[in-house]
């Protein structure tokens, strides 16, 4: 088939952004000895210039995060002439070892993440003239590496210094720990409250940026403009602060300005997504998806977002060993088989199996999307141990895909149904929450996971469905949610 001028065009462009997005990412990586390897079973990347012998900088990743969410402080600082330790916890990334313990409780599954981060530290303290240890986390890591530090400095070998972004930490006193700059973000006002809290146990009078002091311990809140709790993690204003603290606590001086990680990264997944656009325009035609009149599309979505956390919670209990991974899995798979249902079933879907499609999204949605997010943002490419939880949840995300692809028509419908389509399934999954909180709270967490996923691969699936068919954009999208919940959420070892 002979390709539009347009799609020519939006190839041609595809490719330039992509190609100038890998080089300048690449080069924030230039020079730099980058190794992997794990210290127990903790998987450990170390980030140094050849034969650099300056500070060690261990860097801890939050809640559902890994090393590769850390790259920007890990890049700038080992560019900077530290040596630097990124891991990923229990539970996360690559780390095979589930998560465990009571994960309400500090004694339970905070004080095994603690033990870790300080396998961590001991290693570091093993690197050739390591005499000077700082550390750095994200969220849920501040906590842990907090109370690392306190521990380290209970045991005399106290760390010289701490960087906590977008803290939340009941460990902090007045005298622990000593040297600590805590970053938040603008648009984190319940966080820059804590991070001020912590600042006033120093000086009740200091106010963000200032320098508290007294005796040996200081402390500074840091605000980044412009910026929430993601992205704090990229903005190159808290990378340069970040530098700052390390600098004057080591007496060193840098002089390298901080990369705009976050803009490229962008940058580089929208030209993924353009760069899918003229390949669906080369794909078989399929059948266009039924209309759904008025009547027949809010009872499909509004019966399912009553009926199935009504349904589900009081019966559920985790079975699976990723924290409500098997929950999502019940509650997509009767979501979607009860919208089919409510839909005329899979009579809607009459017509040639659309294998190229599904392929075509499938492979684009998490090979190609998926290395290019695993190297620079964040773990995409599954452990041994995820395998398996990827195939369970296709029972639920493939029917769930599959009837949502109908409901919106494929892509055709209006605007406004396509997002109150979406909108309805946040509300099933927050009555779920709301039912029983103890065991579904988590459940919450993973919208933001539901909202990537529809602007990112609902937008490549839309222009399947579009060209192929509903059919074709529920498979394939059912594949690509289901890789991207099980990669997301952390294993858990439930007792």
């Amino acid at each position: 088939m002979t390709l539009s001028r347009t799609n020519i065009a939006t190839g041609l462009t595809a490719i330039l952004v992509i190609l100038l997005s890998v080089f300048m990412l690449e080069h924030e990586r230039a020079g730099l000895q980058i190794t992997s390897y794990s210290v127990g079973t903790t998987p450990v990347t170390q980030y140094q210039l050849p034969d650099a012998t300056g500070p060690v900088v261990v860097i801890a990743h939050g809640f559902a995060g890994s090393r590769q969410i850390m790259q920007a402080y890990s890049l700038h600082l080992a560019q900077a002439g530290y040596r630097v330790l990124a891991f990923d916890f229990e539970g996360h990334g690559r780390n095979p070892v589930p998560m465990s313990g009571d994960v309400t409780s500090v004694d339970g599954t905070t004080q095994l993440l603690v033990a870790e981060t300080r396998q961590v530290i001991a290693a570091a303290r093993t690197l050739p003239g390591a005499s000077q240890i700082a550390l750095l986390g994200h969220s849920m890591a501040t906590d842990i590496i907090v109370r690392a530090s306190n521990a380290e400095a209970a045991a005399g070998t106290p760390v010289d210094a701490v960087v906590a972004i977008s803290m939340f930490s009941q460990a902090v006193t007045a005298s622990q720990p000593k040297h600590m700059l805590v970053i938040t973000g603008q648009w984190e006002s319940f966080l820059r409250q804590s991070a001020l809290d912590a600042v006033h146990l120093v000086d009740p009078k200091a106010a963000e940026g200032d320098l508290a002091v007294a005796g040996d311990v200081t402390r500074r809140a840091f605000v980044a403009p412009r910026v929430e709790h993601v992205g704090v993690l990229f903005s190159p204003n808290a990378v340069a602060a970040a530098e700052d603290w390390l600098d004057t606590t080591f007496d060193r001086h840098g002089n390298r300005t901080p990369g705009h990680l976050g803009w490229w990264i962008m940058a580089l997944l929208a030209g993924i997504v353009m760069g899918f656009r003229p390949l669906v325009a080369a794909l078989p035609k399929g059948p266009k998806a039924p209309e759904v009149p008025l009547r027949q599309f809010l009872l499909a979505t509004l019966l399912p977002t009553m009926a199935v956390p009504l349904a589900i919670t009081p019966f559920y209990h985790n079975f699976m060993p990723v924290l409500v991974a098997d929950y999502l899995m019940l509650h997509l798979a009767l979501f979607g088989i009860l919208q089919l249902m409510l839909l005329g079933g899979w009579r809607a879907l009459r017509g040639t199996f659309p294998v190229l499609a599904v392929l075509a999204l499938a492979f684009w949605g998490i090979v190609v999307f998926g290395l290019a997010l695993d190297r620079y943002a964040a773990s995409f490419w599954p452990s041994a141990q995820r395998l398996p939880i990827i195939a369970a949840l296709c029972l639920g995300t493939i029917p769930f895909m599959v009837a949502d692809a109908l409901v919106t028509q494929a892509g055709r419908a209006a605007v406004w149904r396509r997002f109150a389509a979406r909108i309805l399934l946040f509300v099933s999954l927050g009555i779920a929450a709301v039912i029983d909180p103890d065991q579904l709270t988590f459940v919450v967490i993973v919208l933001p996971v539901f909202v990537l996923f529809f602007l990112v691969h609902g937008l490549m699936g839309r222009w399947i469905g579009r060209r192929s068919g509903a059919l074709a954009a529920g498979l394939g999208l059912g594949l690509c949610l289901a890789w991207a919940l099980g990669v997301s959420f952390p294993l858990f070892a439930h007792a």
